[in-house]
């Protein structure tokens, strides 16, 4: 192949990545893309709040369930829950904390509020 092919190539690339980037733009635009107050969304009752590694195979998970939160030890053959009904301390802003996918983020950038 000539140096040509491969300039095709790389341009086709490129043009089919911004219609993709283009068309999910003009999806949240549209109030059609995934939105996280949309009318089917429903409120996540459960997350993870925090990991920590004990060591090569064993971690521990905070987990939140509504107003609660529940230490779990997660090995490579059993889990064992090590702290159950630990009350939820209120983020300072008062807020539940969402977690934002980076590629949202950068679709709201462009999205008027």
């Amino acid at each position: 192949m000539d140096s040509l092919n491969y300039l095709k190539f790389i341009l086709a690339l490129i043009f089919v990545l911004g219609l993709i980037m283009g068309l999910a733009w003009l999806l949240k635009r549209l109030g059609l893309g995934m939105s996280a107050g949309g009318v089917l969304t429903r409120r996540r009752r459960i997350r993870t709040v925090e990991t920590a590694m004990l060591d090569g195979r064993h971690r521990l998970v905070l987990i939140r369930r509504d107003d609660v939160e529940h230490l779990i030890m997660i090995g490579p053959n059993t889990s064992q829950v090590i702290e159950r009904s630990i009350p939820a301390t209120a983020l300072p802003d008062g807020g539940a904390e969402e977690y934002t996918p980076p590629f949202r983020k950068f679709l709201a950038k462009d999205t008027p509020q």
